[in-house]
């Protein structure tokens, strides 16, 4: 979607048209959830995450200065709710099902390297995902899946561009080892 069509859309609600903030959140949803999920790691959080993000979007939205894209106050909004959530699940005691969870890697059955579909693949990549640490993360998703530039992600994450490039290099080299690893796992099994 376009900034243009953004800025329609918060034209109308902001004049009442409360049904249009729908087609801000059919926009955004999925990447929306998508950050979310990379920085909770968990469904059911992230959709918590969501939701929370956008209905704090909505209230706020009269103070959207339109200085920069829709798309990244929005994600600073998801980022910034997300992070928030985190802390307070570390503060709060850890469910016996959640320490059953931690850690948990899913197997994966595999005849070779070769023979690896799209979906395989993904479950991998997104488990090797899930170990990286949550900064780096969150801007992976930022910069990939959200093809956000380094100015954006600066806004959402309010860390300097220095620092959002150190992350995504680490970032890069650390989905590298985690995939070299859990493959390195996967070629052990199939032994």
């Amino acid at each position: 979607m376009s900034d243009q069509e953004d800025s329609y859309y918060i034209k109308k609600v902001l004049q009442g048209h409360v049904a249009s903030y729908n087609m801000l959140v059919e926009r955004h949803q999925s990447l929306a959830y998508t950050l979310a999920l990379r920085i909770a790691k968990n469904h059911e959080d992230a959709e918590e995450i969501a939701q929370d993000a956008f209905l704090k979007a909505y209230d706020a939205l009269r103070t959207f200065k339109h200085e920069s894209k829709f798309s990244t106050w929005l994600y600073q909004i998801v980022y910034r709710t997300a992070i928030s959530k985190l802390r307070k699940k570390e503060l709060d005691s850890t469910s016996l099902d959640e320490l059953q969870n931690v850690g948990k890697i899913h197997g994966h059955n595999l005849d070779g390297l070769d023979a690896l579909h799209t979906q395989e693949r993904k479950k991998i990549i997104n488990e090797a995902i899930g170990r990286l640490k949550e900064n780096e993360r969150a801007v992976l998703t930022l910069f990939y899946l959200s093809e956000q530039n380094i100015r954006e992600i600066e806004k959402i994450t309010g860390y300097s561009t220095s620092n959002i490039k150190t992350l995504l290099h680490r970032g890069r080299n650390s989905l590298l080892f985690e995939l070299n690893k859990i493959l390195k796992d996967e070629i052990i099994d199939m032994l």
